[in-house]
């Protein structure tokens, strides 16, 4: 019998590991690779803030899994993993409702020999009073979906109105970080769009936009020579950043801070921290941190368990020489532990040593919308490489081609590139619904 290799988590990473091992073990019946994931379809991460804003049609980007597994060796089981069972080597999923609420498919068991865990992470509100209940999050396509549908709801119901006041639109998003930041100079540049295409009652300086971070910087995680053109160029597109502001409660109105400001919104996004899903707490006498992250050895095999890995959000990996601080949560290392685990399973099944992880930083982007974009290469020959305006923004789409690359291959991806160009001269700017 082949080895039953188990990956819960169709993210960036999972996929492409998925897709990696599918390819070369599942084809040449090596193993037997199974991909378990809650949806139907895949959609890059990074991208979620422009399918909030509306630049990028989710339906197009998206890929499916149960193409993806036909067309490179793996399976796929349609499903979200709520329990584990290490002494029989088993995962328990739920069951999977319809729209309607009926059973599309029953409570089962998937047994494994190496299991992967590759569930990623969601937004963390730090119980925040009213967070939950009052702002939008970003985790999913459907939820950047959400906001889009609710920012659409603003402008039509304003273009709409037969008042002579003028009309405006307040967006507040807590956490200046990456997507934080991203989102509001997407949500800059739908303004703009939205008006050339005749919605006009709200001009693009009537959306006010108040990005709101607890620590002293934007970008708190990237170097400050990134965050301080980041934050120069946010304030020349109109954005308000306020700094050293933690939001203490939300309203159905206003956001609060510790500080004693009342920042009023009409539509609020949470984008400050995350954790790992909370079923990871505990699993099965695993060994997790407080906020949910499996611990993991440098192979990425979990610390009480060599059967089971876990890579990317979900996983806690320590970093050496670096004062007890894990591998960060980026795509990148993603992508690294995805490639680095694509050859420990094949030597794990050949019954050899597996290598251990090292993080490699290879710099950082930050696109902001089609007015700039700010981020640094690092790199053996090039030191690091600070980058600003055009050029970084080439990098910054390149990253999203790798990504496809991975999945698809150079000839793929270069088809979906050229789809790209020509649907660009055919198709609105903005999603307009």
């Amino acid at each position: 019998m082949s080895h039953r290799i188990v990956i819960v988590g169709g993210g960036a990473g999972g996929l492409e590991l998925a897709t990696r091992l599918g390819s070369t073990l599942g084809k040449r019946g090596q193993a037997k690779v199974v991909l378990v994931d809650a949806n139907l379809t895949h959609i890059w991460k990074p991208l979620l803030h422009e399918v909030a804003a509306g630049s990028l049609n989710s339906s197009e980007d998206e890929l499916n899994y149960v193409a993806q597994a036909k067309w490179n060796h793996f399976e796929f089981q349609l499903g979200r993993m709520a329990g584990l069972d290490r002494a029989n080597k088993q995962i328990h999923l739920a069951a999977t409702l319809d729209e309607q609420g009926e059973e599309l498919m029953p409570e089962r068991e998937l047994s494994y020999d190496s299991l992967v865990i590759a569930v990623g992470s969601t937004t963390n509100d730090f119980g925040t009073p009213g967070a939950a209940e009052h702002c939008l999050f970003l985790d999913t396509r459907e939820q950047a979906e959400r906001f889009h549908r609710q920012l659409l709801s603003h402008y039509l119901r304003a273009h709409a109105s037969q008042s002579d006041v003028a009309e405006q639109i307040s967006v507040a998003i807590v956490g200046a970080g990456a997507t934080g930041v991203e989102l509001a100079a997407e949500l800059h540049h739908a303004a703009h769009e939205l008006a050339a295409y005749g919605l006009d009652r709200i001009r693009p300086e009537n959306m006010r936009i108040t990005l709101i971070e607890a620590g002293p910087r934007v970008l708190p995680a990237l170097p400050e020579r990134i965050g301080q053109p980041v934050h120069k160029t946010l304030e020349k597109l109109g954005v308000t950043v306020l700094t050293s502001a933690s939001v203490s409660e939300v309203t159905r109105e206003s956001l609060k801070t510790a500080q004693g400001q009342t920042i009023s919104a009409s539509l609020k996004v949470w984008a400050a921290g995350i954790r790992a899903p909370d079923f990871l707490q505990d699993l099965d006498g695993l060994e997790s941190n407080r906020i949910n992250q499996l611990q993991v050895r440098p192979t990425l095999q979990t610390t009480r368990d060599d059967n089971i890995f876990a890579f990317g959000d979900c996983a806690a990996c320590l970093q050496p020489n670096s004062d007890g601080r894990n591998v960060p949560p980026r795509a990148q290392a993603a992508h690294q532990q995805a490639s680095l685990l694509a050859k420990s399973l094949k030597l794990r099944i050949e019954g050899q040593a597996l290598p251990e992880y090292r993080y490699r930083d290879y710099g950082s982007l930050i696109s902001l919308a089609s007015f700039s974009a700010v981020g640094n290469l690092m790199g053996n020959l090039t030191g690091s490489v600070m980058l600003e305006g055009w050029l970084a923004r080439m990098f910054y789409v390149s990253l999203y081609r790798m990504h496809q690359m991975a999945l698809h291959g150079i000839f793929r991806t270069l088809l979906l590139m050229l789809g790209d160009l020509i649907g660009r001269s055919t198709e609105p700017r903005l999603k307009l619904h």
